[in-house]
């Protein structure tokens, strides 16, 4: 899977000159305590350059870095000259080819910045953030060059060409660094009249040592400020992101920072300075002389050393790295300590909360309050994001065919967004990539339907994700749905895919196992079929080969073509791993014989006994992923990203299997609905009861098991009636009384969790009606006193075990 194994270094700045044309008083370079600047040479060398290329494409090859972020740096960059430029980022494209993708970015104060550069950052794939302090006033306060003269003129002419059509794309954002002596609101509007991209608002560099300026002793100047702001950007719509809020509600809501600065990430930044040698975060320099140093250097050690360094080692420890004040503090996971400089105190050093303590911690609750406080819009029936008739039927525990089907579509334009959202994630140096892009941008014209049947394949959304989240390189997943399109198309195109370890993945269609250590492949439809090309082998491969048939590299997904359902047995895709049980790996003929014999069964049983999930199924189930279980047993799991797909192993029995696929299909339902509407706080990290479960359960996990058991329910109450021997039919009457009594019980659970949306209410107890309707029927009084009797059991255990831990 392209994960990195941790830890890892993925962020590099590498400074290629040492000086500056400005002379900003709150620069931590040549402003704060460290001095090391002095000894280094201005620019780096092409020697130096070479082996930092090398040294990052070692470390991102060992640890399978889908992408590499590289900053150019200073001093100024732009000092550097376009000759030592074009040198840095061609050197680090040698390197990193068919290892990592490049994500190649500069850091400016831009008053260099003219079309020459452009020209040439865009050949190179460079994008360029500007840093600027606001309006003239307020930029003018620091930002000046050594004479006193205004730099901001010429910073507004660099920004304003970025902001040309053709070199819009270069335009990574602006950097602001707080004074709050400015008015907030006025540098506010001076940025966002800019039409940045991203907003970057940055506290002063400042230590226990030396302290932050508080004007008038205000206790939280600095949250004051960044509140100012926060009011305007959130009152015009939150019009462009800006990074520090963003990263607060994120983190709010349990997922990852987006800078260093807070969060509880581990670190994975390093320097590189223009002699060669690794720092840590430049941000150390306002700390003490030397504070960033770390002895080492790119010819001498390699990354992995670096990562051992004590400096290094502190910040890959999350929570346990913080002083206890900060352990304790209830904003500790989206603060995280603040930066890790401006904890430094001479005599402890950074056993330390943040010299800026007060501040964040006012903004974060501030932010936490004012977001609790607004109240989630309540949809009338007529605003709801699906029919009425849809939502009902679903929240009764049901859903046919028409309303799989809005479904469906739903889900897929989630696809198509996130397909557009990775496109964003390419960097201008990733050439594959954009190739890729391109094509697929003439593929939506020349045959969209074939497009939208490979974007609609389950495992699209959570190779997506991964690259959003920064686990995957989008170049080679973009080729392979292009690959897959023109295939489907029929189009005489040929498309290049990056193999994954050797295995040509096509989605929806199959995989081709490739030997010789190829890194990629050619695909060429044919009239006959279609070609694949790597190296210096061919295959050619027939549009009708049969499953199983000559080309024994070649294999082709299997489909069960049942009465009105066809779906696939998924046993190819090397994406198809995002289950809770690990997956089967092909399946071996008889295997795949007596799968098909089970679901033949299973699916016979579905449509005669269990027709109000019979056209659901078939209308939204298209692929079952085989699991691997070390005993034949009733394993099964659906991934709420992979609409339309369950994983199952095969069970001892048709009927096992029809139980297995209308149960995880109804994981797969609400999964759906939850992308539409929210039926609780997501906020809630309380845990609840779980009358199958011997651990409390979120209020998610709750709701979800809650509606997966209906059909359990379900397919049990008529089983009781059905099944062919008797003791057959007394076994499901006791099930039938047992999971009707705890699903019951869950639906009164979360009724009285106090976490419902006003939807999630209407939802959950229709969920009940439906419940409630079967526990009039009549059972035995075996079976009943049984049902009652565990119910009462699990409970009290379940409330001793609860007790005991506490």
């Amino acid at each position: 899977m392209d994960r990195p194994t941790p830890p890892a270094l993925s962020q590099f700045v590498l400074k290629v000159h040492s000086r500056c044309d400005l002379a900003c008083d709150h620069c931590y370079v040549y402003e704060h305590a460290d001095t090391s600047w002095r000894g280094r040479p201005r620019a780096v060398s092409d020697d130096i350059l070479a082996q930092v290329a090398d040294r990052i494409a070692e470390h991102a090859r060992r640890h399978r870095l889908p992408t590499v972020h590289v900053v150019l740096h200073g001093g100024e960059p732009l000092l550097a000259g376009p000759d030592r430029i074009r040198r840095a980022a061609e050197e680090l494209q040698r390197a990193l080819h068919s290892v990592s993708a490049l994500d190649l970015r500069m850091h400016t104060n831009g008053v260099l910045l003219d079309e020459k550069f452009c020209e040439l950052f865009l050949e190179l794939g460079i994008k360029v953030g500007v840093s600027l302090d606001g309006d003239k006033v307020s930029n003018d306060r620091h930002r000046r060059y050594a004479d006193g003269r205004s730099s901001h003129a010429k910073v507004i002419r660099a920004v304003e060409l970025l902001n040309r059509p053709r070199y819009r794309r270069l335009f990574a954002g602006l950097l602001c660094t707080i004074d709050v002596e400015n008015d907030p609101v006025a540098v506010y509007d001076a940025l966002v009249a800019l039409s940045p991209p991203r907003i970057d608002f940055l506290l002063p560099h400042a230590t226990w040592d030396t302290p932050p300026p508080r004007p008038g002793g205000a206790a939280t100047p600095y949250a004051d400020w960044l509140d100012a702001i926060y009011r305007r950007w959130d009152a015009a719509g939150r019009p462009v992101p800006v990074r520090i809020f963003d990263s607060v509600l994120r983190t709010l809501r349990g997922e990852s920072s987006l800078t260093e600065s807070l969060g509880l990430a581990p670190a994975d930044l390093v320097v590189i300075e223009t002699d060669g040698t690794f720092e840590q975060a430049d941000s150390l320099k306002t700390s003490y002389d030397g504070a960033p140093a770390t002895g080492m250097d790119v010819f001498t050690h390699s990354l992995d050393d670096v990562l051992q360094h004590p400096g290094m080692l502190a910040r890959q420890q999350g929570i346990e790295q913080l002083c206890a004040q900060c352990r304790s503090c209830p904003v500790v996971q989206s603060c995280g300590g603040g930066l890790y400089a401006h904890r430094y105190r001479t005599g402890n050093e950074f056993d330390n909360p943040s010299v800026f303590c007060p501040d964040l911690l006012a903004l974060v609750t501030t932010i936490r309050d004012r977001e609790a406080a607004v109240p989630a819009p309540t949809p009338t029936p007529a605003e709801l994001p699906m029919e009425q008739g849809d939502f009902d039927a679903l929240a009764a525990g049901f859903g046919g065919a028409d309303t799989v089907a809005r479904l469906t579509a739903a889900q897929l334009e989630i696809n198509q967004e996130l397909l557009a959202a990775v496109s964003e994630h390419i960097a201008l140096s990733d050439r594959e990539g954009a190739r890729a892009w391109e094509l697929l941008t003439d593929l939506d014209a020349e045959a969209p339907a074939e497009l939208d049947a490979v974007l609609a394949h389950p495992y699209t959304r959570p190779w997506a994700l991964s690259v959003l989240e920064g686990k995957a390189a989008p170049a080679g997943g973009l080729a392979e749905i292009a690959a897959a399109t023109v295939l489907r198309a029929r189009l005489g195109r040929s498309v290049t895919v990056p193999l994954r370890d050797g295995t040509l993945r096509l989605p929806g269609l199959g995989s081709v196992r490739l030997d010789g250590g190829s890194e990629d492949a050619e695909v060429t439809a044919g009239a006959d079929g279609f070609t694949v090309r790597a190296g210096s082998g061919r295959l050619d491969i027939g549009w009708h080969e049969g499953l199983d048939g000559p080309t024994p590299r070649w294999q082709p997904v299997r489909l069960f073509e049942g009465e009105g359902w066809s779906v696939a047995i998924e046993d190819t895709d090397p994406l198809r791993d995002c289950h809770k049980w690990p997956v089967s790996g092909r399946l071996a003929v008889d295997e795949a014989k007596l799968w098909a014999e089970d679901l033949t069964g299973a699916w016979s049983l579905i449509r005669r006994e269990l027709p109000a999930y019979a056209d659901g199924v078939a209308a939204g189930l298209r692929l079952i992923t085989p699991l691997h279980a070390q005993e034949r047993s009733n394993v099964s799991a659906a991934c709420k990203e992979a609409w339309g797909a369950i994983g199952a192993a095969r069970p001892a029995s048709p009927d096992q299997l029809a139980l297995l696929i209308v149960h995880e299909f109804q994981h797969v339902k609400l999964a759906a609905v939850l992308d539409a509407v929210d039926l609780y706080d997501t906020a809630d990290r309380n845990l609840y009861y779980a009358p199958w479960r011997d651990d409390p359960r979120p209020i998610g996990g709750l709701l979800q098991g809650t509606y997966a058991h209906i059909a359990v329910t379900d397919f049990w109450r008529v089983r009781r009636q059905t099944a062919d021997a008797a003791f057959e039919r007394g076994a499901a009457e006791a099930e039938f009384a047992r999971w009707r009594q705890q699903t019951a019980e869950a639906v009164e659970e979360l009724l009285g969790s106090g976490t419902l949306t006003d939807l999630g209410q209407r939802f959950v107890g229709s969920m009940g009606h439906t419940v409630r309707g079967w526990l009039d029927e009549p059972v035995s009084g075996a079976a009943l006193t049984a049902a009652v009797g565990s119910a009462k059991r699990h409970r009290a255990e379940w409330k001793a075990r609860v007790e005991a831990s506490r």
